[in-house]
């Protein structure tokens, strides 16, 4: 008995050949599709990126300020306040030097102050009853010598016809007699110039060395008010550069204060896009760190000046290339800015005309 056996007719998917299509239909597919999403990007940036009505984002970088902060004064610290990471605020003491040779400075100070204040006030309240009287008193007895030294001469004149004395002892007694007149002169002077007073010019020189004198002490306060490091705003230290202990010249950093209210956004726009970018206006800001979530911001500079080559252009292709850089002030109440994140920035549409 023979078998039969029975063969299936074979299913051939149906197409314009009955065939497959070939790996060289499947490219050139391909390459239509790229040309079409190039065009259409094309005509999207002739037309659509150009509509200064639309949206748009912008990227940036976050641009956080750091001050160096030092004492204006050597010395030796003696206290250290904050770590890295602590968040201070605007007037925090810091850090400290020993006050004790900034204390010393002062009392001395004091002390010059109180002596050149008591010279002035000794020139402009003139002499005592007691120097006055005591200036004629020393007049009188000027004056008692002189006509001692010159009874004296008479009578040495008189006998040197008889021998009795020589003529040294007469050039003796006439050389008393000037000394006297000389000294005469020099007490009613004294006298003179204690009745009159001190003269303008001496009180004007005490009151210039008063002067000195409370210069010196505001600057021995200022060095002491300086050995006391305080923040100058608030912020974040990042740096404790020295302990406690350590001797540090004037100038030398001790802190890194990182300042993050307000935190500055440093961002570029395209130079088709520059008409809609004014100070002051409102703008939003996102980070990859928190996604979902705007932070509010303010635009607060805009650059003069084009960025990247060349400056000079000759067609509207190279014109869009240009950029110029922007500062944005965005509020970071969640404290997740840091130095060179990069961030996106909104810029929200247009209002539409009103008609």
């Amino acid at each position: 008995m023979n078998d039969t056996t029975t063969t299936r007719p074979e299913i051939v998917p149906q197409g314009a050949s009955g065939r497959r299509p070939s790996r060289r239909v499947l490219l050139a597919a391909l390459a239509a599709i790229a040309v079409l999403a190039a065009l259409g990007i094309y005509l999207w940036r002739q037309h659509g990126a150009s509509d200064p009505n639309t949206a748009f984002a912008l990227s940036g970088n976050v641009d956080v300020h750091q001050v160096e902060l030092a004492f204006r004064v050597s010395g030796r610290i003696a206290a250290v306040n904050v770590q890295e990471g602590d968040t201070v605020r605007t007037g925090q003491v810091l850090a400290e030097l020993d006050p004790v040779p900034f204390r010393t400075d002062v009392d001395s100070a004091k002390a010059d102050l109180a002596q050149a204040q008591a010279q002035l006030d000794k020139s402009r309240r003139g002499f005592r009853v007691e120097e006055i009287a005591q200036a004629r008193a020393n007049v009188a007895q000027r004056a008692a010598d002189l006509e001692n030294a010159r009874v004296t001469l008479k009578r040495q004149e008189q006998l040197v016809a008889a021998g009795l004395v020589t003529h040294q002892q007469i050039d003796d007694a006439q050389a008393r007699v000037h000394m006297s007149e000389a000294a005469l002169a020099a007490a009613r002077e004294q006298l003179a110039l204690e009745l009159r007073g001190s003269r303008i010019e001496d009180i004007e020189a005490q009151e210039a060395l008063l002067a000195a004198a409370r210069a010196r002490l505001e600057k021995t306060q200022t060095a002491l008010a300086d050995a006391t490091l305080l923040a100058p705003s608030n912020g974040i230290i990042s740096v404790r550069a020295r302990e406690l202990g350590a001797i540090v010249q004037a100038g030398q950093t001790v802190y890194t204060l990182t300042l993050n209210d307000p935190v500055w956004i440093r961002a570029y726009v395209p130079q088709p896009r520059l008409g809609r970018i004014k100070p002051g206006m409102r703008v939003a800001v996102t980070t990859d760190s928190m996604p979902g979530r705007h932070y509010q911001g303010t635009v607060g500079f805009i650059s003069p000046e084009a960025e990247f080559t060349p400056k000079t252009v000759q067609t509207e292709q190279v014109r869009d290339d240009l950029v110029y850089r922007i500062r944005v002030i965005a509020n970071d109440p969640d404290n997740v800015f840091r130095q060179g994140m990069p961030v996106t920035v909104l810029i929200a549409a247009a209002p539409a005309p009103a008609h």
